[in-house]
């Protein structure tokens, strides 16, 4: 198996464009690192002859967990299952959590990758956002961690906020190489049902998402970071070479992984997934009697040819066809081939060999051109 992710549902406050679930409640936090352990046990059934490769704390705010905590989630699982000894351990952290206190905690517990919730080195920025921190404490906890011997360190940056300018957009890349930092994560601002965010602009107390200026700011950032030696191995990921997320390669990969925790997906690398209730007090109570609170799904061949599209094609790996051959059959690889040629003539599409990749230009919009590709009732319907 590729890896374990876990889910850490807490946060100090709700940052106005996020729907990931989480909880500012902190009273239920020692029963959930409980139920974490507990859901480790009743899972390793599924999994206990797999090697993990990579372990990821994410949520949430991971960061918010003490030393002794994340010991007690990392002795279960090095207790349960098998974890190779180089494994990839990332921690996900907000920067004020970061004092130097904590750093060497995490460093001793065997964590060795840090993903830091930066967003922007402008206050304006953080404060529409309704961040935690200011951009004085995210530049500081950057070089706290690389003073305590954390040498791999991605940071999230947002971009086509209505506070960004371009100007500020490209400062914030700057300074975000001066850090040193061996890895970027960067997304586009975006407007999700049910969050703060979206029912402030329903309202008209925030300014309109404004599609052009995201796109600009993303080929900005394209170029930049290209320029600067980093390698954009996803839509929205930039690596130096050798620093790729192995965890997140390996979801991109259609790798196996097991989640744990409130909201945390499980995938079997071929057919099976299922995903646990978003809701902590739910969560713990199901675990508490034993039972994985979870719904499971089974893959029809149109769903594993529509999703390993939309992983592949979001990569600088692409798509192979053989592998849709041997995976869905060879209706499905005719039908791609079909369907690409016109992607191909327009230079959307290039294909190399057995590979199907997405041209770089058109990567902003990866998902709307991959769902043209899909398999769906209507395709079925035409072939009648």
């Amino acid at each position: 198996m590729a890896g374990i992710y876990l889910h850490i549902p807490f946060c100090k406050k709700k940052c106005h464009y996020c729907d990931f679930h989480f909880s500012t409640r902190l009273n239920d936090r020692k029963e959930m690192i409980v139920a974490l352990c507990q859901e480790l046990v009743l899972a390793r059934e599924d999994f206990i002859e797999e090697s993990i490769k990579t372990l990821y704390f994410g949520g949430g705010t991971p960061s918010l967990l003490s030393a002794h905590e994340l010991n007690i989630i990392l002795k279960t699982i090095y207790k349960n299952y098998s974890i190779s000894s180089e494994a990839e351990i990332t921690l996900e952290a907000n920067p004020d959590d970061l004092s130097i206190e904590k750093l060497k905690d995490f460093y001793a517990l065997g964590i060795r990758r840090l993903s830091i919730g930066v967003q922007s080195f402008f206050d304006e920025d953080l404060y529409f956002m309704n961040r935690s921190h200011t951009a004085l404490e995210a530049l500081g906890s950057i070089e706290r961690a690389q003073n305590v011997g954390f040498l791999n360190i991605s940071m999230d940056l947002i971009y086509g906020s209505p506070t960004t300018t371009d100007r500020m957009w490209l400062k914030n890349l700057d300074i975000a190489l001066k850090t040193g930092v061996s890895h970027i994560s960067s997304y586009a601002l975006t407007i999700e049902p049910k969050t703060i965010l979206f029912n402030r602009i329903r309202l008209r107390k925030a300014p309109i998402i404004q599609e052009e200026t995201q796109a600009r700011q993303y080929e900005l950032l394209v170029e930049y970071l290209e320029h600067a030696g980093f390698i954009h191995y996803e839509v929205s990921n930039f690596g130096r070479k050798g620093c790729f997320s192995r965890h997140n390669t390996s979801y991109w990969k259609g790798l196996p992984y097991l989640g744990i925790g409130p909201s945390a997906h499980s995938f079997d690398g071929f057919k099976k997934r299922r995903w646990n209730v978003r809701n902590n007090r739910l969560y713990i109570d199901s675990i508490g009697d034993g039972l994985i609170p979870s719904r499971k799904e089974q893959l029809s061949l149109a769903d594993r040819y529509n999703e390993y599209l939309l992983r592949g094609l979001r990569t600088l790996w692409g798509v192979n066809i053989l592998e849709i051959k041997r995976n869905c059959g060879q209706r499905y690889h005719d039908y791609l081939c079909k369907e690409a040629k016109n992607f191909i003539q327009q230079d959307i599409l290039k294909r190399r060999k057995m590979q199907f990749l997405l041209s770089k230009k058109y990567w902003f919009y990866a998902d709307g051109i991959t769902s043209d590709l899909f398999f769906t009732q209507k395709t079925i319907d035409n072939d009648k």
